[in-house]
């Protein structure tokens, strides 16, 4: 019993230790939620323009209807009230009525949804891929021709800002340019009037630039931390071991050393997919991709504060549960981590 005992001892220890470790990140991450909350408010209401004008459509309107639209909308009240009255609903799930559409923020953003993860898990799912693929055979054959034009065009394209590329990308393969003609829809999600089989050809279809776009931007960033992590285990004694021991150095390669070093690339997976969900603002708008992030704009043209609001608050809170998942599971692959 007493072995017993001594050996669970220390699995108890562990335990112990990651829940303290778990509760500490969820309850940053639960303040950070708030601050996102608070910030969203008070941040969205220093953008010119007035939303009250816009909803009359630029008509000629009297003083008593201006002022019928802003009690409708409450925006007669103190900031004091409306702030009071903004987080109050919001802790009950309420992100309140968007100006332009007349419909509560929490419809669109369920609407939209769908499509923004479409986009940005596919990309997601290619560029990380990619990323590992090439950056643990940019690592393996380090120093060489190949590693030298994976690394060169990973930095090249990872500096290039992704509208730029998006509207390059629509240029040459929408438009067509010189022998290239026009492959791809310049932007939508879907031509219409299709069913079935041909309605998933034709999302698909259109889908392909800014997927391309995406993973064109993103990939070299997780190419450069897979090359790395890899460079610093190629030194290590157990792989000159493993070669002792004759395995070929394709078996080195995938049963010892990637595994060993892919632990920062797992950090950058979970932190990659939020900050891709935040961050295809710019692509969805260039593409005209009816997703979170053109609604987002066009929520900012008005401006329409509770949209605006509840899409921050929706992009801020993917980043912060990416990272939070990502901590979590960090002392999984390493226990000395939680200690």
């Amino acid at each position: 019993m007493s072995s017993f005992a001594a050996a669970g001892a220390p699995r108890a220890r562990t335990g112990t230790a990651y829940l303290r470790y778990a509760a500490g990140k969820a309850a940053g991450a639960v303040f950070s939620l708030l601050a996102v909350l608070v910030t969203s408010f008070f941040l969205f209401r220093l953008i010119p323009g007035d939303p009250v004008k816009f909803m009359t459509g630029g008509r000629p309107v009297s003083a008593e209807q201006l002022t019928a639209y802003r009690r409708e909308f409450g925006l007669n009240l103190p900031v004091w009230e409306q702030f009071t009255d903004y987080c109050r609903k919001s802790l009950t799930g309420d992100l309140g009525t968007s100006y332009q559409f007349r419909e509560p923020v929490i419809d669109k953003i369920t609407e939209a949804l769908p499509n923004t993860l479409l986009l940005t898990v596919t990309a997601f799912v290619l560029y990380t891929a990619l990323g590992m693929v090439l950056g643990t055979r940019a690592a393996w054959r380090h120093g060489r021709l190949g590693d030298r034009l994976n690394t060169g065009l990973a930095l090249t394209l990872y500096s290039i800002p992704s509208f730029w590329l998006g509207l390059l990308l629509i240029i040459v393969f929408s438009v067509g340019a010189g022998p290239v003609p026009g492959l791809f829809p310049t932007g939508g999600m879907e031509s219409g009037g299709k069913e079935g089989f041909a309605y998933v050809v034709d999302v698909a279809h259109h889908l392909v630039l800014p997927v391309a776009t995406l993973v064109a931007v993103e990939y070299g960033q997780t190419l450069l931390v897979t090359r790395s992590a890899l460079l610093d285990e190629m030194g290590s004694d157990y792989l000159t071991t493993a070669r002792a021991k004759g395995l070929r150095d394709d078996l080195v390669r995938r049963r010892h050393a990637v595994p060993n070093a892919l632990l920062p690339t797992v950090t950058l997976v979970f932190v990659n997919l939020g900050r891709t969900v935040a961050g295809v603002i710019l692509v969805e708008t260039v593409f005209s991709w009816p997703g979170l992030g053109g609604l987002f704009y066009q929520a900012l043209s008005v401006p329409d504060l509770p949209l605006v609001q509840g899409l921050f608050f929706v992009f801020a809170a993917a980043v912060i549960l990416m990272n939070t998942l990502a901590d979590l599971v960090y002392p999984l692959l390493d226990p000395r981590v939680a200690r």
